[in-house]
């Protein structure tokens, strides 16, 4: 992003857990303002690389048929740098580890509350700020949908520094919004309800293309590409987002519910 300027006008800053979820969740949307000449920005909160992983932290690198010596969270950086440039984004990788490595030890705890002795809240909400002392014009942001402890941590660090009169598209979790039969946990939806649903018919293309970027994943999440792509066309191009703020001007065709 720029400093406040005639261009800043037209920055979007996307806040994303991991590397995939911005992608995964509102990919269309983003690749619409990118077309549009918006200058978009997608920040991932947690990226770092963490030397020797053990227990579940090492568990996730091997169920994915990664053996222990490699860079695992590398590898997803990489990724992430191929699927931002489908969707005309650039990558930005802020330096907080995933939650296996804060102690998070099986994948019970990972869509459980924060815990009391986690201290990632506090930094990761002055990272964020930093962030937004450069005013992007529109921030968008996860519901947390599905409750992994990531996306509800980087939710309540965003609300904590956001300022007041910020547009946010608050996007719809995907994959775990769209699972068949699966009832996800909302613990933001009190506040959610309250504003405005809108659908943004994104550009489906170049949401797939940047989703099957991420290929450590897509046989976890999807089991295959064939997969990644039957969900996709299942939650269909339309993509569910909560308006906070007058986002209207953004230059995207938005239906309000």
């Amino acid at each position: 992003m720029t400093t406040r300027s005639a261009r800043a006008a037209q920055c979007a800053l996307a806040l994303s857990p991991h590397l995939d979820d911005a992608a995964f969740s509102c990919g269309g949307t983003l690749a619409l303002l990118a077309r549009a000449g918006w200058e978009v920005t997608i920040a991932t909160a947690f990226t770092r690389s963490v030397p020797a992983p053990g227990g579940f932290a090492l568990a996730c690198q091997l169920d994915k048929g990664l053996p222990a010596e490699v860079d695992y969270m590398a590898l997803r950086r990489a990724e992430d740098a191929a699927a931002c440039k489908a969707l005309g984004a650039r990558p930005l990788w802020l330096d907080f580890a995933e939650a296996p490595h804060r102690g998070y030890d099986d994948a019970q705890a990972l869509f459980a509350p924060p815990r009391p002795e986690d201290t990632t809240l506090a930094p990761l909400a002055q990272a964020l700020a930093a962030l937004l002392a450069m005013s992007p014009a529109l921030v968008l942001a996860p519901q947390a949908v599905g409750g992994h402890v990531d996306h509800v941590l980087l939710v309540q660090a965003l609300r904590r520094v956001l300022p007041a009169r910020m547009p946010v598209l608050w996007w719809t979790d995907f994959p775990y919004a769209a699972r068949p039969g699966s009832h996800p946990a909302r613990p933001f939806a009190a506040e959610m309800a309250g504003l405005p649903e809108c659908i943004v018919a994104g550009d489906a293309p170049a949401r797939l293309a940047a989703c099957a970027a991420y290929t450590t994943q897509i046989g976890f999440q999807f089991g295959g590409m064939a997969g990644l792509a039957t969900m996709l066309a299942a939650a269909g191009p339309a993509e569910r987002l909560r308006e906070q703020g007058r986002t209207a001007p953004i230059g995207l065709s938005l239906a309000l519910t």
